[in-house]
């Protein structure tokens, strides 16, 4: 979990930094999920250093139930991430705006998503191997955050082809789409773990 916390923070700030020199929605939308990476890797850590603790005179099951509530917010944030490009894709596609430096945008975009598909496959694998939803849940959003950093990538490419700027916002919009799929996806397994729903 601490690794994911450093990963996390630091692919934020090469995203953001991109999107400053880029002035890309869909890449302020990249580091807009990866805000939300941050804070839900400090809540993911908390939860773990939470659950460990032995069951006492008034938790007589033990903590473990912390991590379902840690994972629901965490897809709770995706889900508000995910409007929120939504809404800014909208505004980007009524007034339409120059991107710029798309290669070294490009360049710091790979770097990322290489960086969190690696992470993120490693956190799932952890996160099976000790039965942690909450790490697992990191993961899945992490993996998320490199699909949506490729369809980012090839969008700027479009956009340094072509030359037609909206294409930059239409891109934003549709991972954001599918932010918001994985949120859903992440709470509803959160919420079957607090009800103790059968397999």
């Amino acid at each position: 979990q601490r690794v994911l916390l450093v990963v996390s923070v630091l692919m934020m700030a090469v995203k953001l930094f991109a999107w400053y020199l880029t002035s890309s929605v869909a890449v302020l939308s990249d580091a807009l999920e990866s805000l939300v990476n941050v804070t839900a890797g400090f809540l993911g850590y908390y939860s773990l250093v939470l659950s460990a603790r032995p069951r006492d005179e008034n938790h007589p099951y033990g903590h473990g139930k912390v991590e379902f509530l840690s994972s629901a917010a965490e897809g709770v944030m995706i889900l508000m991430a995910g409007l929120w490009i939504i809404f800014e894709s909208i505004r980007s596609l009524v007034w339409p705006q120059e991107v710029k430096q798309l290669d070294l945008g490009v360049l710091l975009m790979l770097v990322a998503m290489v960086v969190h598909a690696v992470v993120g496959q490693y956190c799932i694998n952890v996160g099976k191997k000790n039965h942690s939803v909450a790490l697992m849940a990191s993961g899945i959003h992490l993996r998320t955050d490199a699909f949506n950093s490729f369809g980012v990538i090839i969008g700027l490419i479009l956009v340094w082809w072509s030359g037609i700027f909206i294409i930059d916002a239409l891109v934003a919009m549709i991972f954001a789409l599918v932010i918001l799929f994985s949120g859903i996806k992440i709470i509803r397994k959160s919420i079957s773990g607090i009800m103790d729903e059968a397999d």
